[in-house]
């Protein structure tokens, strides 16, 4: 698995939405889909980098795409 550092939530949610993501509803978690995926991505800062990892599997992209929106 490639070195994922850990992403603040606001970076995160903005690359997503680079992708086709739009934010569904937001509280303690901001949940978001692509009419196929939906992710749920935690306010935390910065979200640790497992959890980074398996939202961006969730969400159908590889780390690396995902690193090319940051």
């Amino acid at each position: 698995m490639p070195k994922l550092s850990g992403i603040n939530h606001l970076a995160a949610m903005k690359a997503f939405e680079k992708f086709g993501f739009w934010i569904q509803r937001q509280g303690k978690h901001i949940i978001m889909s692509d009419g196929t995926h939906v992710i749920t991505i935690p306010r935390n800062n910065p979200i640790n980098a497992y959890t980074m990892g398996v939202i961006i599997k969730g969400a159908g992209l590889t780390i690396e795409e995902f690193k090319t929106k940051l």
